[in-house]
């Protein structure tokens, strides 16, 4: 029905605290993956690779690099700001069932790429769909994900062995939950506000509004 499609969006969440750690039920990895394959691209490229991570001490290096980074940018904030940032968990990495590394090969589809001669990025938006349609169909599966962005690319993708020209775009935390929460962590924590939609929305041309 479309109201659970809606449902599902509104649903969604950024997950960090709240990972069981329980394994995910037969079939449904297979299913959220084919999900995320499903996704349009530009040209049919489909420049999107998933390397899915299980192994523990992967995922341990991979937390011990998240948190120095984590330091890095906590020294950037001010007293306030730090504050607030010391109270608000940035992953899930070892608390979830697994993950799933998503990455952009530019090369894949070329040298003519339909649809990208003159958007250059078109690429890389297309496998931002491929997470967005993982992300929603782990949702309606009652499975949380969690975007983790505090990571250097060359780390990640010595770690993994990725090859050179081919980018790490999103590590997901992925599995069970023991729920969503209802507001946002960030919201909750006060770091920032929702814009509502009327302050996003245009028309016919650019219009001046607050942020």
């Amino acid at each position: 029905m479309i109201s659970d499609l809606y449902d599902v969006i509104h649903r969604r969440r950024d997950v960090r605290a709240q990972f069981t750690g329980e394994p995910l039920a037969a079939g449904v990895l297979d299913r959220v993956l084919a999900a995320a394959h499903a996704a349009p691209s530009v040209g049919l490229s489909q420049p999107w690779d998933f390397v899915v991570i299980g192994d523990r001490g992967v995922r341990e290096a991979f937390h011990r690099h998240v948190q120095h980074e984590r330091e890095t940018f906590a020294a950037t904030l001010d007293a306030e700001d730090a504050d607030r940032f010391s109270r608000i968990k940035i992953d899930g990495v070892l608390e979830s069932s697994l993950s799933i590394v998503v990455t952009y090969d530019p090369d894949r589809g070329s040298p003519a790429v339909l649809g990208r001669h003159a958007i250059a990025d078109a690429g890389l938006y297309s496998v931002c769909l491929a997470i967005q349609n993982l992300w929603l169909s782990a949702t309606a599966e009652h499975l949380g994900v969690g975007w983790v962005s505090f990571y250097r690319e060359p780390f990640l993708q010595r770690l993994l062995g990725i090859p050179a020209g081919i980018r790490p775009v999103a590590w997901l935390c992925l599995g069970p939950v023991s729920h969503l929460q209802a507001v946002p962590d960030l919201e909750r924590h006060g770091w920032r506000r929702r814009r509502p939609l009327q302050a996003a929305v245009h028309h016919d041309r650019w219009s001046s509004r607050r942020r």
